[in-house]
């Protein structure tokens, strides 16, 4: 039986229009699909009449999950892993599965597409010759202080995930550790209430003094 290959697969962070070709074809042909959250998965997969089999696979189960993937890798298998949103392996479980699969000596082959921390970095207007991806800052308030600590001489543009129910406790601790700097916040990137907000970081406080934060953020520094 022939060599199996892992297949990251970029799909839409929003917009269902967004996704290539060949996503669309690997999606179709490979023997089926390890999904972030199934149920998410099958609305993109619904939408463009693909029927193949899905299996989860997420962070509370990615460590007992990925060595059965591996074995139907090593048996053959051709299998799709996609994220809920994006380029799989950024800020989610995907990575774990890469690397066993390069531990294992199995193939992994990257379908790109869209990435929701470029997205935001191009349409911000900050300098993107040079950057440093965050991703997620840490939950406990030390760990997070610290790392925004460390931010606060970095030369390069950063990029930072940030969640609703966080984004004023950042935006305090950004004015507290890095300054009242020029940053950009964007917010439901290629959906339908899109938006990108640019200013200092006090401007930004007081529009989300008055506006609720709604839908997953991404911050450029």
């Amino acid at each position: 039986m022939g060599a199996g290959v892992l297949y990251l697969v970029s799909t839409p962070i929003g917009n269902l229009e967004d996704i290539t070709l060949r996503a669309l074809r690997v999606l179709k042909e490979c023997d089926f699909i390890a999904a972030e959250d199934t149920r998410h998965t099958q609305i993109l997969l619904n939408h463009y009449s693909i029927h193949n089999k899905l299996i989860s696979f997420y962070s509370y189960n990615s460590v007992r999950k990925k060595d059965k993937i591996i074995n139907y890798l090593k048996e053959g298998k051709k299998i799709a892993l996609v994220s809920d949103a994006g380029t799989p392996g950024i800020s989610d479980p995907g990575e774990i599965l890469t690397r066993e699969c390069i531990k294992e000596g199995v193939k992994v082959e990257p379908v790109p597409g869209p990435a929701a921390l470029i997205c935001a970095l191009v349409v911000s207007g900050k300098p993107t010759a040079k950057f440093v991806f965050e991703g997620f800052l840490p939950v406990k308030p030390g760990k997070r202080r610290r790392r925004l600590q460390e931010l606060a001489g970095e030369k390069r543009t950063a990029i930072i995930y940030e969640s609703p129910h966080r984004l004023r406790k950042f935006l305090d601790e950004a004015f507290d550790t890095l300054g009242d700097r020029e940053i950009s916040v964007s917010r439901e990137l290629t959906k339908k209430f899109e938006e990108t907000l640019r200013g200092r970081v006090s401007e930004l406080k007081k529009h989300f003094e008055k506006t609720e934060p709604r839908g997953e953020f991404v911050i450029v520094i």
